[in-house]
């Protein structure tokens, strides 16, 4: 209850001021040569000055000019009460609703936002005050000049507050899923808050009667200037952002990027840092990474196997096909092998053996795991083919000369 009056008559106040608002006619049109005010303005000044003379009813024997400063203090103290409880009240529930939700983005979100609202209600509150008081044409100017400024930059900080919380929340979910953007973030949230502040400095000064189009003609020359200038710089920028972007490789990951083969140990803005295997460091440029094909070893789903067994020409074709089906059943019989992709035949007559051909993929994209499971079944073809009385062939040439010649050779020997 206690709640209800302290909050009952500024609402009561300013449910009375739309009232009048709503029944009262329109105001007469303005002077010619008053200065015209934007209609926002000019229909918040209108409600200002019909809830001053509802509440001057109340009040008729008080001088007017010490009623305007009663009505500015009136205004003034509305602001605080309505402050108070869009931030402990509303924002209050708001905070408690955030905690059962399951991101973690609004926990962020609000508390950044409480504070530019409540400087925002604060703000309005104070020039409507002034504005109650009738100041002179010259005052009233400043006045709208500075309530213009001062609603433009608390607006300009909550987005900035707003803009960063978000910022944050996706860092965090880039560091959480282990994403090459989380590199780039604190240069994201740099380069976006100056966009941000430009932007809004611009705006407020265009809100004075600035001409920004001049200044914004001279920095377009002055930036095609720098960008003539700082070609390598902007293109490895650029660069870094397509890394960013389209995520081909992260901090770890082994990659081929042109002839180099190695570990990425840091992506920078201008460089990629990459450990090759002999354990030298290449510095490569990111406008160099954007444009060369890239390929990521860290990244198989699985693993291809393709292998050649060569037997000796006195194999005989029974012995071929038990050797055939035996290696077919070892490759088989390993759990990560994919049973699907197991091929094995006698494939070719080779120069010097008889080639048995066999491919299959392994489900596990380790590569430790993958030779290991490779030297297991090496091992187990050459015991097979040691049980079945065959031999690995090797490079070798039969040379068949004619009998005259072979007695002269043994002739000579002898």
């Amino acid at each position: 209850m206690n709640l209800l009056r302290r909050f009952s008559l500024p609402v009561l106040v300013l449910g009375c001021a739309t009232v009048l608002h709503a029944q009262d006619p329109a105001p007469a049109a303005a002077a010619p040569d008053a200065p015209a005010k934007p209609a926002i303005a000019s229909q918040a000044t209108d409600i200002l000055e019909r809830f001053v003379s509802w509440l001057h009813h109340f009040m008729p024997g008080i001088d007017d000019a010490l009623f305007h400063w009663i009505a500015c203090g009136i205004v003034f103290v509305l602001a605080i009460l309505l402050r108070h409880v869009i931030t402990n009240i509303i924002f209050h529930y708001l905070k408690k609703l955030a905690e059962k939700t399951e991101t973690t983005l609004d926990d962020k979100l609000f508390p950044a936002l409480e504070a530019p609202v409540a400087a925002l209600i604060m703000v309005l509150g104070i020039f409507a005050a002034l504005t109650v008081l009738q100041l002179s044409p010259q005052m009233d100017r400043l006045v709208n000049g500075g309530a213009t400024v001062a609603v433009l930059g608390v607006i300009m900080w909550g987005v900035i507050k707003a803009g960063g919380a978000v910022l944050d929340h996706m860092e965090e979910v880039a560091h959480e899923r282990h994403m090459t953007v989380a590199t780039f973030m604190p240069l994201i949230k740099k380069t976006l808050f100056a966009f941000g502040l430009i932007v809004g400095l611009l705006l407020i000064a265009d809100s004075l009667g600035a001409k920004i189009g001049v200044f914004l003609t001279s920095l377009g020359i002055g930036g095609l200037a720098f960008a003539l200038a700082a070609q390598d710089t902007i293109a490895n920028l650029f660069g870094s952002f397509v890394v960013v972007i389209d995520q081909p490789f992260k901090v770890g990951d082994v990659v081929k990027i042109g002839t180099s083969q190695g570990t990425v140990e840091d992506i920078g803005l201008r460089s990629t840092k990459i450990r090759l295997t002999d354990r030298s460091l290449v510095v490569m440029p990111n406008k160099m990474v954007s444009s060369e094909a890239i390929v990521n070893l860290s990244r198989f789903t699985s693993r291809r196997v393709e292998q050649v067994f060569g037997l000796t020409y006195d194999t005989k074709p029974d012995q071929m096909e038990a050797i055939v089906r035996e290696i077919r059943r070892l490759i088989e019989g390993e759990p990560e092998v994919d049973p699907a992709t197991v091929h094995v035949y006698f494939r070719d007559y080779g120069e010097s053996s008889l080639d048995i051909w066999a491919a299959y993929v392994v489900k596990n994209p380790d590569f430790a795991k993958h030779l290991e499971l490779r030297q297991r079944l090496n091992l187990g073809i050459m015991r097979a083919v040691e049980a079945h009385g065959l031999a690995f062939a090797y490079p070798t040439q039969t040379m068949h000369l004619p009998e005259p010649l072979v007695g002269k050779i043994t002739g000579q020997k002898s």
